[in-house]
C-alpha cells in the first residue's frame, strides 16, 4: 500500500485540479454559446467540460513522472525536445479514447450527445486537435516548472541541513575545547598541592572525578536546567576553594524562578574559571566572586562579577571567546553577551538568554549554594560594584 500511495495522491491532486478548471471552462462554454445565440444548457456544458478535464487528469501524472525521470538525466537538448514531440501523438490518441469512453461525443450542431458508433475517437482528434496540442504543451511546461521548484526546494533543504550539521559540529568543537582547558587547569591546581597538602590534593582528585561524571551525564545535551549548571559550578568552586582557601569569597543571588530555565551546558564554568584564575588567584590577598540570575520578562539574565587583583593580561581569553561563540551558534541574535571592566577594578560578565523551559515543573530540588564566610569589607565591595 505504501508503494501505491504516491500514485494515488498524484491522481487525486490531478483530478481535483482539473475538475476545478473544468468548472470554469464549462461556465465559459455557456457564456460563449449565449453570445452566438446557441441554446445550450449549463449542466450539459459542465458535463462536457468535466469529461474532457477528467481525460486530461488521467494523462497528467504520467507526463509529470516522465519529466521527473528524464529531466535529471544528462542528455542532448535536441533529443530531449524530440522526446516530447514524439510524445504528442500518443497523448492525443489516448485523450481521445478516454474522452470517447467517459462520455459519448458531443455534436455542436445538434447541441446533444450522439451515439459512440457515429463518431469514433479519431474524429475527436480532428475536431479539437488544436486544443489538445495546447493542453499538452501546457502540461509539459507545468511539469517542468514543478520539477524545477522541487529541485530548488530540495537544494534549499539540503543547504539548511548542511548548515545545521556544520553549526552542530562547530558547537561540539567549542564544547570539546572547554573540556581539556578545564581539565588541564584543574590538574595544574592539584599538582601545586601534591607536595604541600597531600590530603587536599587527594580530595581535589575525588571532587574532579565527580565533576567529570557530571559532564558525561549531560554530554549529549546542548541545553540543561540552570539548576544543574549552577550545581556543576558550585562543585567546581569547591575545588578552587580547596586550593585558594580563604582567599576566595563567593556570593550567590539566584532567583528561584530561574532554576528550571534551560541554558547551554558548561556555559558558566569557563566564565567562573576565568574570573578565579585571572581576577582572584593572581592576587595575594585573593578576592570575591558573585553569581546572580534573574528573570526579566521572557529573558534570563545571568551576571558574574568578580574583583580584579594583580596584573592582568589585556584582551579576551578562551573562556570569553568560546562562550560568545556558543551563544551565537545556539541563539543567533536572541542572546546578548557583554564583558566590561569598571574603573574600580571589577570585571562584569552579563548574559541575556531566551527563557526557554521557564514553564517546566518547579517542584524539582532547588539549587542550594553552600554558605561561605564573607567579611564586611568584601560584602561592601560587592554591593558598591
Amino acid at each position: 500500500m505504501e508503494t501505491f500511495r504516491p500514485i494515488i495522491r498524484a491522481y487525486a491532486v490531478s483530478i481535483g485540479v482539473w475538475s476545478a478548471l473544468s468548472l470554469l471552462t464549462g461556465w465559459n462554454y455557456r457564456i460563449f454559446d449565449e453570445g452566438l445565440n446557441i441554446h445550450s444548457t449549463l449542466p450539459d456544458m459542465l458535463l462536457l467540460a468535466e469529461s474532457r478535464g477528467f481525460a486530461y487528469a488521467l494523462l497528467t501524472p504520467p507526463i509529470f513522472y516522465l519529466t521527473r525521470r528524464y529531466m535529471s538525466r544528462p542528455s542532448g537538448r535536441f533529443r530531449y525536445v524530440l522526446l516530447y514531440v514524439l510524445g504528442l501523438p500518443p497523448f492525443m490518441l489516448l485523450y481521445s479514447c478516454l474522452r470517447w469512453v467517459v462520455l459519448p461525443p458531443w455534436d455542436a450542431t445538434l447541441q446533444q450527445y450522439v451515439p459512440r458508433s457515429s463518431h469514433g475517437p479519431l474524429e475527436l482528434i480532428y475536431g479539437s486537435f488544436a486544443d489538445q496540442i495546447t493542453i499538452y504543451i501546457a502540461v509539459v511546461f507545468a511539469a517542468h516548472a514543478y520539477q524545477y521548484f522541487e529541485k530548488v526546494r530540495k537544494q534549499d533543504l539540503e543547504k539548511f541541513e548542511f548548515q545545521r550539521a556544520l553549526a552542530a559540529s562547530e558547537l561540539q568543537a567549542l564544547k570539546m575545547q572547554l573540556h581539556p582547558h578545564f581539565l588541564f587547569n584543574t590538574l595544574h591546581g592539584i599538582s601545586t598541592l601534591i607536595d604541600t597538602d597531600q590530603s587536599s590534593a587527594k580530595a581535589m582528585v575525588v571532587k574532579l572525578s565527580t565533576l567529570l561524571r557530571s559532564t558525561l551525564e549531560y554530554s549529549g545535551s546542548d541545553l540543561i536546567p540552570l539548576r544543574e549548571e549552577l550545581t556543576f559550578v558550585r562543585e567546581y568552586l569547591d575545588l578552587e576553594t580547596m586550593r585558594l582557601g580563604t582567599r576566595l569569597t563567593i556570593a550567590w543571588s539566584i532567583d528561584p524562578t530561574t532554576q528550571q530555565i534551560l541554558v547551554p551546558q558548561l556555559i558558566l564554568q569557563p566564565l567562573v574559571e576565568n574570573a578565579v584564575r585571572h581576577g582572584i588567584a593572581c592576587s595575594r590577598d585573593g578576592g570575591w566572586l558573585e553569581i546572580t540570575s534573574q528573570k526579566r520578562g521572557s529573558s534570563l539574565e545571568i551576571c558574574i562579577r568578580n574583583s580584579i587583583g594583580g596584573k592582568r593580561t589585556p584582551g579576551i581569553g578562551v573562556g570569553l571567546k568560546t562562550t560568545d561563540a556558543r551563544l551565537r551558534y545556539l541563539y543567533s541574535d536572541e542572546a546578548k553577551f557583554s564583558f566590561v571592566e569598571t574603573a574600580d577594578r571589577v570585571a562584569i560578565v552579563t548574559m541575556v538568554l531566551p527563557a526557554l523551559g521557564a514553564s517546566l515543573d518547579q517542584s524539582a530540588e532547588p539549587f542550594c549554594p553552600r554558605p561561605t564566610e564573607m567579611s564586611e569589607e568584601n560584602h561592601a565591595r560587592i554591593s558598591r560594584g
